[in-house]
């Protein structure tokens, strides 16, 4: 659940990242005055090869929308480790952990940053490669790094349902989840009128008399 929890948070991030992206791609394409200018000026200079013209027009415009959207991801994966390595560092837990209760120990600089990487590279940073070189054109290598990510993804969970319930990343980083508890009901110790009721009642009549 803490989990899902940070997670929802970075699918938020990349959900904001992806609106941005989309509008800057947009501006690019209905930016009339500067596309008039510069295809002008390719149309001048291709002696009168007006095929190469458009296609370097086209091509110049393919590969900024892509800078945009890799930017995009880059900023995805600095900003989720980001969020893993400030939260570890300055509370030892991230919000999700903060919220059901748990902590990460030991939270020294050191480890945490580790174990934010390995959180990041599990979560988002191979998945983020992946589009990349899809978009790149890179079709096979993108299955692969994909199917990368879905191994390491699965290697860093998993091991959570062991006895020692430590993700890849603890195991790399040297700490443990310590769970610091919502509750202190079961801890409550009875209250004394029911022990002295039970005594009572034990002690049949004679205990009635003497109470009373």
């Amino acid at each position: 659940m803490a989990w899902f929890i940070d997670f929802g948070l970075v699918v938020a991030l990349a959900s904001a990242l992806a609106t941005l992206t989309f509008q800057r791609i947009a501006a690019l394409v209905t930016d009339v005055p500067e596309l008039a200018t510069k295809s002008g000026f390719d149309l001048l200079s291709s002696r009168g090869d007006v095929v190469d013209a458009s296609e370097d027009l086209g091509g110049s415009l393919w590969n900024e929308a892509v800078l945009y959207v890799e930017q995009a991801f880059g900023l995805l994966v600095m900003a989720t480790f980001l969020y893993q390595w400030a939260c570890l560092a300055l509370a030892g837990r991230t919000v999700g952990k903060g919220l059901l209760g748990m902590k990460v120990t030991p939270a020294r600089p050191g480890r945490t940053a580790l174990r934010a990487a390995v959180t990041t590279t599990a979560d988002v940073a191979v998945y983020a490669a992946a589009c990349v070189l899809l978009i790149e054109g890179q079709f096979v290598l993108s299955v692969l790094v994909w199917a990368v990510a879905v191994v390491l993804f699965l290697l860093n969970a998993l091991p959570v349902f062991s006895p020692s319930r430590r993700s890849l990343a603890d195991r790399v980083a040297g700490t443990t989840i310590t769970c610091l508890g919502l509750s202190t009901l079961a801890a409550t110790p009875p209250a004394r009128t029911s022990s002295v009721s039970s005594s009572a009642a034990a002690g049949g009549p004679r205990g009635r008399s003497r109470w009373s």
